[in-house]
């Protein structure tokens, strides 16, 4: 089966290739035959007929920094018609651009296949789609009030306040038990961010590690411990994290479990979560998941393989 895919992404020539998952994504693709074009989301245009358009470029690619792709003049392609497969790979923010394209591509339904399913993206962003799975996380508060905060801490002690729809670890914030800067913080948190923020217990299990475990179509398909770096209380990789082999606990296979059969239903196919201390779910990863490079690499295994096979299965 040779299909033409297209990867909605952030500019291929910034990427790197040691650890991109996207790239990762099209390298297994060229192996198995099928034709690449990149497009970026600036460029989707619905017309008046009802067609969605990208302005496309073929690129092949190979694994050599510096020289790591080669890409032809852009094609005016429908992708209804024109694409069998869409990988929707641009890094957040979740703004309402993010959004909007998930409402244009969720046109093209029935004809192309969209990883993942832009309506399940736009209805499941990483920090809340895991609210409803509240029996495996620590005691979690959305909130834009310093009240609510306070009274929370009074409770938990030192809290982290994220962004709610924030990617790669940035704008993560330990506020201490004694509540040091949490007025200015959340100052600067409701300045910046129109919605409301995330705050959990402080988890100190986090300096042992932060676990992405990687589920295709709802099944367990490898993990890594990202540890945080010197000074650093985030194990983000983006962050200065490193990242070592791993297995999965009971509980986090409990946890695997317990949402892989809606993650499939949904059109989920490419998931990560994120799991600290054997036991805590923090977040579940549908827009565009990482980690498949370095899971690779301790384990010896072909993950953009799997999540190919994956997509063929559906389209077969």
């Amino acid at each position: 089966m040779s299909l033409r895919v297209a990867v909605q992404m952030d500019p291929i020539e910034s990427i790197n290739i040691a650890g991109d998952s996207s790239f990762a994504l099209m390298l297994a693709a060229q192996a198995r035959g099928h034709e690449i074009f990149e497009y970026h989301v600036e460029s989707l245009t619905l017309d008046a007929d009802d067609r969605l358009y990208a302005q496309c470029h073929p690129v092949t690619v190979q694994r050599v920094v510096g020289d790591h792709f080669t890409k032809g003049p852009a094609e005016r392609l429908d992708l209804g018609r024109d694409i069998d497969v869409v990988l929707m790979r641009q890094d957040p923010p979740f703004d309402m651009g993010y959004i909007t394209a998930t409402h244009l591509l969720e046109r093209i339904e029935g004809e192309t296949l969209v990883v993942n399913n832009p309506a399940s993206v736009r209805n499941a962003p990483e920090k809340v789609m895991v609210l409803d799975y509240r029996r495996f996380m620590p005691p979690t508060l959305i909130t834009r009030s310093v009240d609510e905060v306070r009274r929370f801490m009074a409770e938990h002690g030192a809290v982290v306040v994220k962004p709610i729809h924030g990617n790669g670890g940035k704008a993560i914030f330990r506020v201490p038990a004694e509540g040091d800067n949490l007025t200015a913080l959340f100052e600067m948190f409701n300045q910046t961010w129109p919605e409301p923020h995330m705050v959990q217990p402080f988890l100190p299990e986090v300096a042992l590690g932060d676990k992405r475990i990687v589920l295709i179509d709802g099944e367990v398909t490898g993990a890594i411990n990202r540890k945080p770096g010197e000074g650093e209380f985030r194990s983000n990789l983006a962050q200065g994290g490193s990242a070592e082999a791993t297995g999965l606990t009971e509980r986090e296979q409990e946890i695997c479990d317990a949402m892989g059969p809606r993650l499939k239903e949904l059109g989920l196919i490419f998931v990560g979560i994120d799991v600290i201390g054997g036991k805590w779910l923090t977040e579940i990863n549908v827009t565009s998941p990482t980690g498949i490079v370095s899971i690779d690499n301790f384990n010896g295994t072909d993950t953009p393989g799997l999540i190919w096979e994956a997509i063929e299965r559906r389209l077969a």
